[in-house]
């Protein structure tokens, strides 16, 4: 008899459709819903079950994982007009898994509790991009009552390396903020420093061969490399993805003035305006080359 709670994945875009993969690998049963519904169709020979609703995909479900895109898609899919609150079990636990911003994030804890106060609503995202979450190596930066949420424990060690737990919920956001700022800034030096390395004759490779074994050798640079030396940027994160995660750090920065931060957000954005959103972040090389 499978004890595993059944899971219901709303969103099934690069990271969604990651982790109703390794959940069917693990053998719990899920359901998922997509807007696109073609997203989720080659899953379905792996027992996946597609709805063609949120509210089709969250009934029957003790968890529900929801990775979508922006903070508008996903309040109108959870606490919206037509949204799953109504529909979901009583006890559900609905994990809020994108980056949406601290005020979302804060109205939709606030929006379920008044509706529902027997489900338990966790914000958390995640530190890691597609081919880390293809192989279950993200770490999940979780946040909300975990006294309530025991459920949720085998389905994030089904997708994830481990998680980590900050609080009430919105920590995880917020350390989710922290973490793209610096992500976002160390892509954006690394662009920057193979342009200069290529001005001086040198290639991306020996860049990184100066880099490895070294402590600057992180090996999320060495993919980025590699793309930039493929002229390949299939996306792991969307260049216009970033951008609005870079956007929600200087919303909540408070008096910080970020001044890196915000001359970064202000090229990506031309980056994006160019027609390069859809691809990955380290697209902005290519972008800074051609402004030569």
């Amino acid at each position: 008899m499978n004890t595993l709670p059944v899971v219901a994945v709303l969103g099934l875009g690069a990271m969604g459709h990651a982790f109703a993969a390794n959940l069917l690998k693990k053998g719990f049963t899920v359901r998922g819903w997509n807007r696109t519904r073609r997203r989720g169709e080659d899953l379905a020979a792996a027992g996946l079950m597609l709805c063609d609703t949120p509210n089709e995909a969250v009934t029957g479900a003790a968890v529900v994982l929801v990775m979508l895109p922006d903070a508008a898609v996903t309040e109108a899919v959870i606490t919206g007009p037509q949204g799953i609150v109504p529909a979901l079990d009583r006890g559900a636990i609905i994990a809020q898994m994108g980056t949406i911003g601290l005020d979302a994030t804060d109205r939709l804890a606030g929006a379920i509790t008044a509706a529902r106060a027997d489900i338990v609503f966790l914000d958390a995202p995640v530190s890691g991009t597609k081919a880390p979450a293809e192989n279950a190596l993200i770490t999940v930066l979780a946040s909300g009552d975990r006294s309530r949420a025991a459920a949720i424990e085998p389905v994030f060690g089904a997708i994830a390396k481990g998680t980590k737990w900050f609080g009430g919920a919105g920590g995880g956001s917020r350390m989710k903020l922290v973490v793209n700022a610096w992500l976002i800034s160390m892509v954006q030096g690394m662009s920057e420093s193979v342009q200069l390395a290529q001005e001086l004759g040198f290639s991306p490779a020996d860049f990184w061969d100066v880099l490895d074994g070294g402590p600057l050798a992180a090996p999320y640079v060495k993919n980025k490399l590699e793309m930039i030396k493929a002229d390949n940027y299939e996306p792991q994160m969307q260049l216009a993805l970033a951008l609005k995660d870079a956007n929600l750090a200087l919303d909540a920065a408070g008096t910080s003035q970020m001044p890196g931060l915000r001359a970064i957000a202000d090229i990506w954005r031309r980056a994006v305006d160019a027609g390069l959103g859809e691809q990955d972040i380290a697209v902005v090389y290519r972008y800074l080359s051609r402004g030569k």
